[in-house]
């Protein structure tokens, strides 16, 4: 794969006709860095933010060695990763999937939140107790972007029973929780943890496993999280408070918050009316987040030099597909000459970006390149491994 100094220099040097996903492995393995760092326990990426190889390849190089897979694909490709611990953290699993996972990739880690798929999986995998088995708990969401409270996880005295009869079953028990995606302050995790001692006090179960989950925030236009060390305090001043002994292992499941500095978008202008952008990819693409959930990215101009005081304006994008779905209201601020032709970055792109891409209309091909400058923002500009260093996290 190319590599450039940054966009504006791909531009000057290509001219693409698709667009460009400029991937920035350094920014991935800095945010595995200060995870690693940072959180007491282990840090299992979420494989579905993005499975880009050099991406993984960043994560894997920076320590990173549990993955959190959601289904037999990713199973199958994390599995080729030397030394990962696989956890299957998906609530609802086939027979099919849960079979292959334990016999022919040594699966041992699964998630459930219903007596019925606890007996599935105790029935697929042979009775086998050499398993950790992780009851997922519904928390209520917390200023969240993307609530996931609705479709998995027990709650009450349905979590209780569940967590007993898992006791039973596993060599490890755990629980987990996701508080929703982007969560924007820590308060999310501290009412979690707390159902999280409500329930253990009510089941009366010994808990060898706590994973608290992602909602790990990254930063765009507009979006103010909390630096992530405040994520962390609230985490371990939520897990003093409970009920559980000193051997009992922590896990968190970030995605967003290790990928999405790490890859941009790079984009042509192929007409402009008014303040509304026509480009060459969209809602159907890598800019789902965009068109579907109002996420707004940081942008900029690439394709020439933006002169000193130069006016800005607030723009729309429509996608490249005939459908008016297709649609990124934003408002994403570039200088008032954008014209067709030009070229944009995109920031911040590198969270469900790729992995949520299609072809409709025939449009969804990309080129790849890897850019060697910084993230347009940054959770992580004044860490680093060596001196431990966490000032100021957001630009």
């Amino acid at each position: 794969m190319r590599r450039f100094p940054s966009a504006s220099a791909l531009i000057g040097a290509t001219k693409p006709d698709v667009p460009v996903i400029g991937v920035r492995p350094h920014a991935a393995a800095r945010a595995a860095r200060w995870f690693i760092e940072h959180f007491p326990g282990d840090v299992a990426y979420a494989y579905k933010a993005n499975s880009s190889v050099f991406l993984l390849g960043a994560l894997y190089g920076a320590g990173i060695r549990h993955f959190d897979v959601a289904s037999l694909p990713e199973i199958e490709d994390a599995a080729t990763i030397p030394g990962a611990h696989l956890h299957f953290m998906h609530p609802v699993k086939s027979r099919t999937t849960i079979r292959r996972a334990f016999s022919e990739f040594g699966v041992r880690s699964f998630a459930l939140d219903s007596e019925d798929e606890l007996k599935k999986i105790m029935e697929e995998t042979g009775g086998c107790r050499d398993l950790t088995l992780w009851v997922r708990l519904a928390v209520a969401p917390k200023n969240s972007r993307i609530p996931l409270d609705r479709k998995f996880g027990a709650a009450g005295a349905k979590a209780a029973r569940l967590l007993i009869k898992a006791r039973q079953a596993a060599r490890e028990l755990g629980m987990t929780f996701h508080v929703g995606s982007q969560t924007e302050t820590p308060e999310a995790y501290v009412q979690a943890l707390a159902e999280v001692g409500r329930l253990i006090a009510k089941a009366g179960v010994v808990l060898d496993r706590l994973d608290v989950g992602g909602g790990f925030p990254s930063v765009y236009t507009g979006a103010a999280p909390m630096p992530l060390s405040a994520y962390i305090c609230a985490i371990s001043e939520g897990v003093e408070r409970l009920p559980i002994a000193d051997r009992c292992r922590l896990m968190c499941e970030p995605g967003r918050a290790l990928v999405a500095e790490a890859e941009s978008l790079i984009v042509r202008v192929n007409a402009r009316r008014g303040t509304e952008l026509f480009i060459n990819d969209g809602g159907y693409g890598t800019l789902f987040d965009a068109a579907h959930l109002n996420f707004t990215y940081p942008t900029r101009l690439v394709s020439r030099p933006v002169e000193i005081n130069e006016a800005y304006g607030n723009f729309a994008f429509w996608g490249p597909t005939c459908d008016t779905i297709d649609n990124m209201k934003g408002p994403f601020s570039l200088p008032e000459k954008i014209t067709e032709g030009d070229y944009i970055e995109i920031g911040n792109t590198g969270a469900y970006g790729r992995a949520m891409g299609g072809r409709f209309n025939g449009y969804g091909a990309f080129e790849e390149a890897i850019l060697l400058d910084e993230p347009m923002r940054t959770m992580y500009p004044t860490w680093s491994a060596e001196s431990g260093e966490d000032v100021a996290q957001q630009a």
